[in-house]
């Protein structure tokens, strides 16, 4: 009698072993696109985080000098006769008023020892040019603040706010609000705009603002004799 062996197992069969490719490349399809879709995600954190930086750094050189503008050793001078003329002296680092589209400028002292001259070294600024802000460190001297390779600045604004308050009440001799030459003292602070580009994603466009207050107040006019 013919004994045959007795079959345990069999391999699969080609509708098998074609389902069982489609669903593992599925898989594969789906871990490469949440792959793809985590780098892409990290990749656009990082830019916008640098860029972001960018900009925060920028801000914060202009808000910390900006804040020295008009400092004068001699301020005193400008609320207090001196010499012969009997008149007060005007400070040589006021603030520049005038701010432009794309900067402004800007003095103060920078002397050890007080000499009442605006010197070349104490004239600052900021401006933007060609998508770089730059700031002046002495007269017609200009560095790039921002790097072209990561930012492109496309905004830079400067927006003056000042308020003059009357001090003719602390005269000796009282002289009225508006009284041509009574002296006075003007608050200034300036809201600084800043918009910025990502260089290797142009889509991702960031804006800041911020208020710099200006610690030297303007001192004009002179108490009546």
């Amino acid at each position: 009698m013919l004994i045959r062996p007795c079959r345990t197992g069999r391999g699969l069969t080609l509708v098998e072993l074609m389902v069982g490719l489609a669903v593992g490349m599925l898989v594969l399809v789906g871990a490469m696109t949440i792959m793809v879709s985590l780098q892409s995600t990290s990749w656009r954190l990082m830019v916008e985080t640098r860029l972001n930086q960018d900009l925060r750094a920028a801000a914060d050189v202009v808000a910390r000098d900006l804040r020295r503008g008009g400092y004068w050793g001699n301020a005193i001078n400008g609320t207090l006769a001196v010499a012969a003329t009997g008149a007060t002296q005007q400070n040589p680092y006021s603030l520049a008023s005038g701010s432009t589209a794309n900067g402004m400028v800007y003095r103060f002292s920078r002397d050890a020892t007080e000499n009442d001259v605006l010197d070349a070294a104490e004239q600052f600024g900021f401006r933007l040019n060609d998508g770089v802000l730059q700031m002046q460190t002495a007269s017609g001297v200009w560095q790039d603040l921002t790097d072209s390779k990561n930012l492109s600045m496309t905004a830079f604004t400067v927006t003056p706010r000042e308020t003059a308050l009357p001090l003719g009440n602390l005269c000796a001799k009282v002289c009225a609000a508006g009284t041509p030459n009574c002296p006075t003292t003007t608050v200034r602070s300036y809201v600084i705009g800043l918009t910025g580009r990502a260089v290797r994603d142009s889509a991702m466009v960031r804006s800041m603002d911020l208020s710099v207050r200006v610690r030297n107040d303007l001192l004009q006019g002179q108490c009546p004799a």
